[in-house]
C-alpha cells in the first residue's frame, strides 16, 4: 500500500543511496561509496525511514544493524541498482554470428546486383544469422526509413528529410555501353558520334531526358532516345542485342573498378569513356538515427561499405570510422 508522502516514492537516486546503506549498515561509509557528505546520507536516510515508514539502521552500541525490513530489502535494492546500471549504461558490441534478423534494403536494380553476392558471402562468413530482402526503389524514402519498413536505403540520396542519416561511399562516372563490333567502337568517339546513335534511357519515371542530354545541348547537339527502361539491367542486356547505346556507372580515373560495372562487363559491353563535362554518380547510404548505436544495424553498414566502396574511393563521413 502506498504511503502518501511529498516524497517522490520512484527515484533512481534513492534507490542507490538504500543500497550502499543496507551493504555498509553505516552513514559514514555509505556516504564515501556514493561520494556525498554524511550529512546529506543522513538526510537520505530520513527520508527513506518515511516513505517505508520503517527505521532500517538503528543503533546497537558503537554501530548500526539493519532492521527485518531492511534485511529483507537488501537483496532487492541490490538487484534494482544492478539493473539500473544496465539499463544506463552504454550498449555493448553485438556479435554479427548471434544475429538472427532479417534486414530490409532499397536500391535500384543495378546497385542490388551488385551489393547482393558480396553481402551473402560476408553474412555467410560472419553472421549466418542475417538475410537481406531487397526491395525495388519503390517507397518513398524518408517515411519509409522513419517507420521501419526500411532498414537502408543505397544508391544516389537526393529526396531525405532532415533528420535522416547520410553517407557517400563511392563516387563514380557515366560512361558509354555498347555492344562488341558496335561502329561507335571503330573510331574515337566524339559528341556529335554520340549524340547520333540510338539511346535506352534509364527511368522509372518514364523520362527521357538527363544529365548527358543537358551536356550535350551546350554543344548544339541532340542524341534520339529510342526507348525508356525502368531497369538498368534490362537497358544493359538491350545493348548487348542491339545498336542501341545505354549509360553504365564506373570507377573514377585510376581507382579500382567498381562492382557496379561486373555486370556490364558480364555482358560484353564495350565501355566507351564520353567526351562531356557529366556530373559524378554518388553512391550514398541513408538510414533513420534511431538505427546509428545499433549493433546490428553498425554490421550492416559496415558489410555495405566493404561492398561498395573501393580501396581508393573517399570516405566523407565520421561514421566510416565505426568497428
Amino acid at each position: 500500500m502506498l504511503v502518501n508522502s511529498p516524497d517522490p516514492v520512484i527515484d533512481a537516486n534513492l534507490a542507490i543511496a538504500l543500497d550502499a546503506l543496507l551493504a555498509e549498515h553505516s552513514v559514514t561509509r555509505a556516504a564515501a561509496r556514493l561520494h556525498t557528505s554524511p550529512a546529506a546520507m543522513s538526510r537520505t536516510l530520513a527520508r527513506l525511514r518515511r516513505i517505508l515508514q520503517d527505521p532500517l539502521l538503528v543503533r546497537a552500541g558503537q554501530t548500526m544493524v539493519p532492521t527485518p525490513r531492511a534485511q529483507a530489502l537488501r537483496d532487492e535494492a541490490a538487484a534494482v541498482v544492478r539493473s539500473l546500471g544496465a539499463l544506463l549504461s552504454p550498449g555493448t558490441g553485438v556479435d554479427p554470428a548471434d544475429l538472427s534478423r532479417t534486414f530490409t534494403l532499397q536500391a535500384a536494380d543495378l546497385v542490388g546486383a551488385a551489393l547482393a553476392p558480396r553481402l551473402l558471402q560476408l553474412a555467410e562468413q560472419e553472421a549466418p544469422g542475417v538475410s537481406f530482402w531487397l526491395r525495388a526503389e519503390e517507397l518513398e524514402a524518408g517515411s519509409a526509413l522513419r517507420d521501419g519498413r526500411v532498414d537502408l536505403e543505397i544508391g544516389p540520396i537526393d529526396h531525405v528529410d532532415p533528420e535522416t542519416q547520410v553517407e557517400e561511399l563511392v563516387s563514380l562516372r557515366m560512361v558509354a555501353a555498347v555492344r562488341p563490333g558496335h561502329h561507335l567502337t571503330e573510331e574515337p568517339l566524339t559528341p556529335a558520334r554520340l549524340a547520333a546513335a540510338q539511346h535506352v534511357a534509364v527511368s522509372r519515371r518514364g523520362l527521357f531526358a538527363g544529365p548527358l542530354d543537358t551536356a550535350l545541348a551546350e554543344q548544339n547537339l541532340r542524341r534520339r532516345v529510342s526507348v525508356v527502361l525502368p531497369s538498368h539491367l534490362a537497358a544493359m542486356a538491350l545493348a548487348a542485342r542491339s545498336d542501341i547505346v545505354c549509360l553504365v556507372p564506373a570507377a573514377l580515373p585510376g581507382a579500382d573498378p567498381s562492382p557496379l560495372t561486373a555486370d556490364a562487363t558480364t555482358l560484353g559491353l564495350h565501355l566507351l569513356d564520353i567526351p562531356l563535362a557529366l556530373p559524378p554518380l554518388t553512391i550514398s547510404m541513408a538510414w533513420h538515427p534511431r538505427h546509428t548505436s545499433d549493433g546490428a544495424h553498425r554490421w550492416l553498414r559496415n558489410a555495405i561499405r566493404r561492398t561498395l566502396r573501393t580501396p581508393k574511393s573517399p570516405t566523407t563521413s565520421s561514421d566510416t570510422r565505426e568497428p
